[in-house]
């Protein structure tokens, strides 16, 4: 946080009035304390589908439904996209949702736990495990007709709320533990997209296609020219989101191509940030003695921003950019639009409301858990890996339990997978009910077995566990382990 500015300097703008700036600081340090907090983005997400939840209840529920179905429209030249509301968050805001999850990926990939198959080995196992489980209890129970067009819904994972209910857990819940969740959400989050894009696509249009690679051209032709401004590929990003949607397949999938396709290393890095800061520092001192005027100052200082800019890639520099936007506006704004289940609308007992309901929760709550221990387990046997130091089989069925927590992605596949409104309601009402069994269990399961560490206990930190192998490959003699990076993870 920026404390502002260093002692025997104005502490406000010349043209600020002081009192107003106190007022603003106070209103705003709670706020950034808050927005700092890693378990608020679950908080907000949970406050929204409260609201929506409630809303879709009350006597007003008539506006919920209308406010979603409002008209909205875009035009260039004769060219004209009408939709509603519900569009505009359901594909093309979520659409920077799912570049942030591309970013992240791409990440994970080039330099996190998913670029050594030594520590991608156990989280995949468990991922694979937890999606493929929780998708056949599903289809036991909805083989055929309408409601069997559900069975992706139980198996996504969302991160925000899982993240959440651990760290309520404190210190209870070990960094390679943490890692493990949050390596198995991402691998999750890919076979989801895997789902959207091959089963939920409907009429294909080739047409689409050309668009698209036309858009992927002309990203390609910008980076190899050295574009390095972020807003400019907005513009390739637009023109991949149109074929996408022309072509028949969810436009959300053009966030993760931006996404995968983004540089993930730097082009100065930390060693040259030093040098040309340096530089530009000098320069920028030597100018200011010399009696120059601000147009003179303007060169340093640009050198420093370029400095500040490329010291990190621009993987890192969009997604951080991002974050706040997405997790405190976006999926939010997701929630309120979608979590609104109309409880008098429901069928209760009618033609598939028993199977969709059964196999959503119990495909989350129960496959989930089972999935994710039976993935590890089949792994940790067949030696592609061992638990990492600090991870028991516990610890393993407690990650899996909050995985179950599937909430954003589940119901964005729930909009895709059902034209039925009342399967929809149902499968919606599934995934609410699942979200908040997995959540207790995994907050019940967690206080009742992970141990505190002892006082005077020293855990390793997050940084420390993704940064070596020591902890993360527990049960491999220590001569034999090696130590080097790993990307870092949120």
């Amino acid at each position: 946080m920026n404390d502002g500015p260093k002692k025997g300097h104005p502490t406000v703008p010349p043209e600020a009035w002081r009192p107003a700036t106190r007022l603003a600081e106070a209103v705003r340090r709670p706020i950034e304390r808050f927005l700092q907090v890693e378990a608020s983005g679950g908080i907000v997400l949970l406050v929204a589908a409260a609201v929506a939840l409630v809303w879709a209840n009350s006597g007003f529920h008539e506006s919920y439904t209308a406010l979603w179905h409002t008209d909205v429209s875009f035009s260039f030249g004769n060219w004209t996209l009408q939709e509603d509301l519900h569009f505009l968050i359901n594909d093309a805001l979520m659409t920077i949702f799912f570049l942030v999850v591309g970013l992240e990926i791409k990440r994970e990939i080039v330099q996190g736990a998913l670029a050594d198959w030594s520590r991608a080995a156990l989280p995949i196992a468990a991922a694979i495990g937890g999606m493929l489980i929780p998708a056949g209890i599903y289809l036991l129970l909805n083989p055929t007709g309408p409601p069997h067009e559900g069975w992706g819904v139980p198996m996504a994972t969302d991160i925000a709320f899982a993240v959440g209910v651990l760290t309520l857990l404190g210190k209870r819940v070990s960094p390679s533990m943490r890692v493990l969740l949050l390596t198995l959400a991402i691998i999750d989050d890919i076979g989801a997209i895997l789902v959207i894009a091959v089963f939920y696509s409907q009429g294909i249009d080739p047409r689409g296609f050309g668009i698209v690679f036309g858009g992927l051209l002309v990203l390609l032709a910008m980076q190899r020219l050295g574009t390095r401004q972020v807003w400019i590929y907005a513009i390739p990003f637009a023109i991949v989101w149109t074929g996408m949607l022309v072509a028949g397949i969810h436009p959300t999938i053009a966030g993760v191509i931006l996404g995968l396709a983004t540089p993930v290393r730097a082009w100065i890095g930390t060693k040259g940030f030093v040098g040309v800061a340096k530089e530009a520092l000098d320069d920028f001192q030597l100018r200011a003695k010399r009696g120059a005027n601000d147009h003179d100052l303007i060169a340093p200082l640009h050198n420093l921003a370029f400095a500040q800019k490329e010291a990190i890639s621009p993987a890192v520099r969009l997604e951080n950019g991002l974050h706040t936007w997405v997790a405190f506006g976006i999926m939010p704004l997701f929630a309120l639009a979608n979590a609104g289940v109309h409880l008098q609308g429901i069928e209760f007992g009618g033609p598939g409301f028993t199977t969709v309901m059964a196999g959503t929760i119990l495909g989350l709550a129960v496959g989930k858990p089972l999935g994710v221990m039976f993935g590890a387990w089949v792994a940790v046997k067949l030696r592609f890996c061992v638990l990492p130091a600090g991870v028991t089989w516990m610890s393993v069925f407690i990650v899996g339990s909050v995985a179950g927590i599937g909430f954003t992605m589940a119901i964005f596949i729930a909009e895709l997978a059902f034209t039925d409104p009342a399967l929809l309601s149902v499968a919606k009402l599934g995934v609410l009910t699942a979200t908040a069994i997995a959540a207790a269990v995994g907050l019940l399961a967690g206080r009742i077995f992970l141990e505190p560490p002892a006082e005077g206990e020293r855990q390793p930190s997050d940084t420390e566990v993704e940064g070596s192998t020591d902890v993360w490959l527990s049960g491999t003699p220590r001569s034999a382990r090696t130590t080097h990076s790993m990307g870092q993870l949120r």
